[in-house]
């Protein structure tokens, strides 16, 4: 079988049913409608379907979303590969600036804009690709894991636990990662931790006028700022004792190209010291992602005696969540300024991830994306954590795990606006995961 020309048939009908998906703003976080999210389940059952998994059902859990389930059985005796990506999807809010409709599908500057195009429709419909390479009859045995709670509080890992019969395989393919840049294939090797707390900085009983008592009457948003700014070095390295550091000797990735994919405002330095792919994937980073005290339509001239902030620390891989969130906690109680109260809550404790890369599994999809992009691929690593990959590690101690997608950092933008997806990645990446299943078939 031809497999190049085999998928490039099938990209129109491939992109119409990502345009169909990405029109369905399926976010399941707590507050947002559940019908669209349902349908969204449905519509990629009815998919899943018709490329071939027959059998797939959407499987009862007790709570959220249902994943869907199923498999395709190869020859007997021939490898099991089990397929992962998830339908639902972040936010789209209009506070954050996009260009076009989030919920249309559009095409422009030669990519697919809309939310979910890249993360992780796109990994979805690249599974369906697969499967219709092969017209639904895969030359291996092929396992379908789809998630509908990848986003927000999963309740997948809960799933696994209960069934781990249903994830015993020789090769999971996560396809919900990417490349750093579209035609540049890599494997994603390891994945930072995340742990999480809520820091609150307590300074008064009570709010007090800030003519009468400013000055000696510390705030405690001052206190809470300047608690926050002990986190980091004067060029942004993470001060926290006893976080842990690591060593990266794969891909690189310039500070041109992050200036570019993060859109930086003019002017504005990159934080921390040293290569750019080394603060990403073998230092800790820091970020206070949100923070409670009186709005500014709110304020008036009164001290503030309550402020608190949540903390999001990436840990590397190799470390242990439950130490690198001590350390994180035992440095915000003995930095508190003027003597405030500091109390810490822990709300994550999320693993990091590292793959194994010499077995014949990870040997199988080399070749598959050298042939499919023309180059040999290089390792990268990825800041998101996907929990999810420790269960399913328990459920099948010896299998491999390979994580790559349809995305690429430079310009995918995912979580973000303008989230886009290019179609010649997402056709390279079908090509890449069919080869794969025939080299996994045939041993090669």
């Amino acid at each position: 079988m031809d497999i190049p020309n085999k998928v490039a048939a099938l990209m129109p009908s491939l992109v119409a049913d990502l345009e169909r998906l990405v029109a369905i703003p399926s976010v399941a976080f707590p507050g947002y409608p559940a019908e669209p999210v349902e349908r969204m389940a449905h519509e990629t059952l009815e998919l899943v379907r018709a490329a071939g998994f027959t059998n797939a059902e959407l499987m009862p859990v007790p709570s959220g979303y249902p994943p869907i389930y199923a498999e395709v059985p190869g020859p007997p005796g021939s490898p099991v590969v089990m397929l992962y990506a998830h339908y639902d999807v972040q936010p789209a809010p209009e506070s954050q600036g996009w260009t076009s409709d989030p919920w249309t599908a559009t095409h422009k500057n030669g990519r697919i804009y809309g939310r979910g195009a890249a993360d992780d429709k796109g990994g979805l419909v690249a599974h369906l690709g697969t499967m219709r390479v092969f017209d639904g009859q895969p030359p291996c045995t092929v396992r379908l894991i789809l998630e509908g709670m990848e986003e927000t509080e999963s309740n997948l890992p809960a799933f696994v636990e209960a069934h781990p019969e249903l994830f015993a395989c020789d090769l999971f393919v996560i396809c919900d990662t990417g490349n750093l840049r579209v035609a540049e294939p890599v494997f994603t090797t390891v994945l930072r931790g995340d742990v999480a707390c809520v820091v609150t900085v307590g300074t008064l009983q009570h709010p007090l006028h800030s003519g009468v008592f400013g000055g000696p009457a510390p705030d405690a948003m001052m206190a809470l700022a300047r608690l926050l700014s002990t986190l980091h070095d004067d060029e942004g390295n993470v001060t926290v004792d006893g976080a842990s550091t690591g060593v990266w000797d794969g891909a690189d990735f310039g500070e041109d190209e992050f200036r570019a994919s993060a859109d930086l405002l003019d002017g504005v330095r990159l934080a921390g010291s040293g290569p750019v792919s080394r603060r990403l994937w073998a230092r800790p980073s820091v970020n206070a992602i949100g923070v409670d005290m009186t709005s500014v339509a709110g304020s008036s001239n009164v001290l503030i005696p309550q402020a608190r902030a949540k903390l999001s620390m990436r840990i590397v891989p190799g470390s242990d969540p439950s130490k690198e969130l001590d350390a994180l906690e035992a440095h915000l109680r003995s930095h508190a300024p003027w003597g405030a109260h500091v109390e810490v809550e822990r709300t994550k404790a999320a693993p990091p991830f590292a793959c194994r890369t010499d077995g014949p599994g990870y040997a199988a999809a080399r070749r598959a994306l050298e042939e499919a992009f023309g180059k040999a691929p290089g390792e990268a690593g990825n800041g998101g954590s996907i929990p999810l990959l420790r269960y399913l590690q328990n459920a099948a101690p010896e299998a491999e795990f390979l994580l790559w997608g349809v995305s690429d950092i430079a310009a995918s933008r995912i979580h973000g606006s303008d989230e886009s997806v290019d179609p010649a990645e997402l056709q390279r990446m079908i090509v890449a995961q069919s080869l794969l299943l025939r080299n996994i078939a045939s041993g090669e």
